[in-house]
């Protein structure tokens, strides 16, 4: 199969299947090293790209800028893609709450939770999509009372003109160290900004030294103290903060995942084709690349299970530069 480079990305990871490969994966990906520098890269560190997810700790910046003030718990949910729990669903009502608001002002995309039992159960007890369940409600419950803060109007909070979405664009380039590209519209229905790969390492890795002041600390305390809340308890996120002390990570959709540490080391990737498959064991291999401990991470955090009928078939194989960090007895162990 040809491994050669697309525009910006290169090829990371061959997935094989009963003895042959079966799907390349290309990526970029940018590595901090304590003191700021770029470590390595593997494609264009200076990609523009969607976070998507990702971002959310930089919208949680603007927001607690703005006045918006929680316990840490309810902070990091803000910052989540949370599965949909219990914990999660409560927390996103308290935070509506402390602003004398509740769920019906939330303006998020309805869905069914993401945790497969938390949506079984809302199925099996005639439950419909809700704005609540969607894994953006603890951001959106947050945005909501930062509107209510600032006396900024709530029936409109996800305009792009809006004085809360304004606020978050305008302080994304000092996080960052470079402008927005660009402005969409994520999936939930909140704008979704377009920086660079790099700019997404250097806002998290600023928040993680505490470089970006008192707030970026908070941010980075919260979802680093409470990384159940940030996504759940067999998500890759939650798990590899879990195991990795002090680590602050955030996923996004369509293949984006960024980390960082108060030592200053960080990392953000982003998979060309938007797929889940290769990020995974491309993180571990890059934190492992960094000289990052992950040895306390529970090795599910890194699968990325390759099944036929329900077993074990093939594996996914980091290729190029970073293949010496591969540890094999992760790939593709699990079931979906």
């Amino acid at each position: 199969m040809n491994l050669e480079s697309t525009i910006g990305f290169e090829a990371v990871a061959v997935t094989t299947r009963s003895g042959h490969e079966e799907s390349i994966h290309h990526a970029a990906l940018v590595a901090l090293s304590a003191d700021g520098s770029v470590a390595f890269s593997i494609g264009d560190p200076g990609l523009a790209v969607f976070p998507r997810s990702s971002i959310k700790p930089l919208q949680a910046f603007a927001m607690v800028q703005s006045g918006l003030d929680l316990p840490d718990e309810l902070l990091a949910l803000v910052c989540a893609s949370h599965d949909g729990q219990a914990r999660h669903l409560d927390g996103a009502r308290q935070i509506l709450a402390s602003a004398g608001l509740d769920e019906s002002s939330l303006l998020n995309t309805a869905d069914w939770p993401l945790d497969s039992g938390a949506m079984e159960d809302a199925v099996r007890s005639g439950g419909v999509k809700t704005s609540l369940q969607q894994n953006c409600s603890g951001k959106h419950s947050g945005m909501l009372a930062t509107c209510r803060v600032n006396g900024w109007d709530l029936s409109t909070y996800l305009d792009e003109s809006h004085p809360l979405q304004t606020t978050i664009t305008d302080a994304i380039p000092a996080l960052t160290g470079s402008p927005v590209a660009g402005i969409g519209v994520d999936g939930c229905g909140a704008p979704a900004h377009v920086i660079s790969l790099v700019g997404l390492a250097r806002a998290f890795r600023g928040m993680a030294t505490g470089d970006a002041g008192a707030t970026g600390s908070r941010i980075h305390r919260a979802m680093s103290s409470n990384p159940i809340m940030v996504g759940g308890p067999r998500r890759d996120v939650t798990l590899i903060m879990q195991g990795i002390d002090g680590l602050m990570a955030k996923d996004g959709a369509e293949g984006v995942f960024a980390a960082a540490l108060p030592d200053g080391r960080a990392v953000a990737l982003k998979v060309a084709d938007g797929s889940n498959r290769a990020r995974p064991p491309l993180m571990h291999t890059a934190l492992r690349a960094l000289g990052v401990d992950v040895s306390g991470v529970d090795p599910a955090a890194w699968i990325s299970p390759v099944l036929g009928h329900g077993r074990r078939v093939g594996e996914v194989r980091i290729v190029g530069a970073l293949a010496e960090f591969d540890t094999a007895e992760f790939n593709g162990v699990g079931g979906e």
